[in-house]
């Protein structure tokens, strides 16, 4: 639930949790600020005079009733509403000061300085006190004279005291964006009663300035998880989609610890470094209360762990709560899937993937799709029910291929127009290479390394030879779906594979196009996608 800090007959006022938008990024998907209000609270109007950026938490002021709307505006839009902020920041030098910046929006869409003379420029005006110094950092109070986007981040950068957490204006890394509206002074706007309306500085704000943050201290695993919560609450009440990250490790603030949600069950990931907080962890979500069971996956460190993985990492029953009926059936942007929580270190679905399953089932409309290293052919699935002419899905695995045709009839596709196929992805592109096969999708999405009888796999390098065997059965005017979940690669490096794989078949692209991955995935170290478009055949 949203924090209200006042409330009456014509106003509310609530403190903004960090990383919750004032605006959806996407009107079909609404997950803003007002919407949750009117949901949460059962209201029917709200007036909105006031946003915060999505990463700054704090103060933010609506009308309950239209009647309340004309004395906000005037005070909103004459600048006679008083707005301090608090910050953390490295590099502050001196005292207090004023300062004035002309603002303008850059080529990538952030404020830029500009000259006063730029018919873009619009003038800023923020006034900053010093509260506290530790070392480097110190914490600043702000008050600004008027609202330009990005205004505090973009002016205390030009000073050199960008906001900690901030990487658009290079803040040091950090939990969160290090910047809170901690207080509001205005007039009633129907009473005309002064009104001074205040929200708490987190706590994460100070004990970052004083170098003392513990992730895992009692108070700050609940923030972490709590914010990591509200962060996801859109997904967490969309009706067509029952599986996301709830919290992604050093994304959402806590290093070596993710949990996924699937219907009413979480699954806590724990890795090197969550691994000693386990029961604190639990304790935190057992009361939140929120969950009907939780699995455990404890990741061993070193992956190739992985395939012998038993019940000391991956327990079948839950830790806590009921069991969760094995399969269970969740879904993606409707898309069903069949999903097992106690069988071993993985689920069945690799949730960082579900934008691509989405570009997938938009893409395979009337086309021959290829799904190598298929898994349990969620990729196939999203392709049948996208309107496929037909499919082949080929992975080692015989008990993933199992699960696969499970997951086939279980979203009612034929089977007789998907084929499965176990066998070496490698040798089964020669084979198809050899016949002159084409498909208009192929699908990539290798595990990190394997090994089977006749090949052996280690991502990086390896990607321009794979990458090259695709590309010899991707048809004129198709398109290759290329994911790599390997951390040590880079982007840029994963661009170059494929682009020279390109060269070395002398194949002309239309488009080599980045994948970003879900919103549910923040951090550095997330997926990696390509989306390969391959020229037409010429015309003659």
């Amino acid at each position: 639930m949203i924090r209200v800090v006042h409330e009456d007959d014509d106003v509310l006022a609530v403190d903004k949790p960090e990383g919750v938008p004032c605006q959806a990024a996407d009107p079909s998907h609404r997950d803003d600020l007002p919407f949750r209000l009117q949901r949460e609270r059962g209201l029917d109007y709200l007036g909105i005079h006031q946003r915060l950026d999505k990463d700054t938490s704090g103060v933010v002021v609506y009308a309950k009733r239209k009647a309340a709307n004309p004395g906000l505006a005037e005070q909103m839009e004459g600048r006679r509403v008083e707005k301090r902020y608090v910050a953390v920041v490295t590099g502050w030098k001196g005292g207090p000061r004023r300062l004035e910046h002309h603002l303008a929006r850059g080529k990538d869409g952030n404020t830029v300085l500009a000259s006063a003379r730029d018919a873009r420029a619009k003038r800023a005006i923020t006034h900053v006190e010093r509260v506290e110094r530790v070392g480097d950092r110190a914490l600043l109070e702000l008050r600004i004279e008027t609202g330009r986007t990005h205004q505090i981040r973009a002016q205390l950068a030009a000073e050199g005291a960008p906001v900690c957490g901030d990487p658009v204006y290079g803040g040091e890394a950090a939990p969160r964006l290090m910047l809170h509206a901690s207080q509001m002074r205005l007039r009633h706007p129907v009473s005309g009663a002064p009104l001074t309306i205040e929200a708490p500085t987190p706590r994460l704000l100070g004990a970052w300035l004083r170098g003392a943050h513990d992730p895992f201290a009692p108070d700050a695993l609940a923030d972490a998880i709590e914010r990591a919560f509200e962060r996801r609450w859109g997904l967490a009440h969309r009706e067509d989609v029952t599986a996301f990250r709830a919290l992604n490790a050093d994304g959402d603030g806590l290093p070596g610890v993710a949990i996924d949600r699937y219907d009413a069950w979480l699954v806590l990931h724990l890795y090197d470094d969550g691994v000693p907080h386990e029961a604190a962890i639990l304790e935190a979500l057992e009361r939140r209360g929120d969950a009907r069971g939780v699995y455990v996956k404890r990741r061993p460190k070193q992956a190739n762990v992985v395939v012998e993985a038993g019940e000391e990492h991956a327990p079948a029953q839950p830790v806590l709560g009921a069991p969760a009926p094995s399969p269970l059936s969740i879904v993606e942007s409707g898309t069903p899937f069949l999903v097992r929580l106690g069988e071993g270190l993985s689920t069945g679905l690799f949730l960082d993937q579900r934008l691509n399953r989405e570009r997938v089932r938009e893409l395979a409309g009337g086309q021959r799709v290829l799904n190598l290293f298929a898994y349990t052919c969620g990729f196939t699935v999203a392709a049948g029910l996208g309107g496929a002419r037909e499919t082949l899905s080929v992975d080692a695995s015989a008990p993933a291929l199992e699960q696969g045709r499970e997951n086939l009839e279980h979203a009612g596709l034929p089977l007789d127009r998907h084929r499965l196929e176990r066998g070496d992805c490698f040798e089964v592109l020669r084979e198809l290479r050899a016949r002159e096969e084409r498909f208009g999708l192929v699908i990539l999405d290798p595990p990190t390394y394997s090994t089977t009888k006749t090949t052996r796999w280690n991502s990086g390098k390896s990607w321009r030879g794979l990458a090259r065997l695709a590309l010899d059965v991707l048809e004129p005017g198709g398109r290759l779906l290329a994911c790599s979940n390997d951390r040590r690669m880079s982007q840029g490096a994963f661009r170059r594979y494929v682009r020279d794989a390109a060269a070395d078949r002398s194949i002309a692209l239309a488009q080599l196009k980045d994948l970003a991955p879900p919103p549910d995935f923040p951090g550095e170290d997330q997926p990696k996608g390509l989306l390969v478009t391959r020229e037409p055949a010429q015309r003659r």
